[in-house]
């Protein structure tokens, strides 16, 4: 997870908000991330991603993890990641934008469920 400098290695931002995004679900719907994925046959492929480095992850710091929902579209999520460490310095943001899919015709967008729709907005939209 770091690098030479003995700072977190960049790529290891995007795969750590990944897995933090996967663990959201179980949070915001109810719902296990393999549970959308596999029994609803639901994807969300990134589409756009912007972030930025505040602050070195140096070895030996822990992660905090504040995800958030700024943007329900008609087949889009946006979603607000702020990393900090332990002393609470904010070290990485990014907002990231998905969208939703059925997995079985990954090209073809299909608008964001209901039920969805209704868990995201109760427990994750801030504005």
């Amino acid at each position: 997870m770091v690098d030479l400098a003995k700072i977190m290695y960049y790529p290891r931002f995007w795969d750590l908000a990944h897995r933090f995004y996967e663990e959201s679900w179980e949070y915001s719907c109810k719902r296990h991330y393999n549970e959308i994925l596999s029994d609803e046959g639901i994807g969300f492929p990134l589409v756009h991603s912007v972030a930025e480095f505040h602050h070195p992850l140096c070895y030996g710091d822990m992660v905090n993890c504040e995800i958030s929902v700024t943007n329900i579209g008609e087949s889009s999520i946006t979603w607000k990641y702020e990393f900090r460490n332990q002393s609470e310095v904010l070290c990485w943001s990014a907002d990231q934008v998905t969208v939703c899919v059925k997995m079985d015709q990954i090209k073809s967008k299909i608008p964001v469920p209901d039920w969805m729709r209704k868990a995201l907005i109760e427990k994750m939209l801030v504005n």
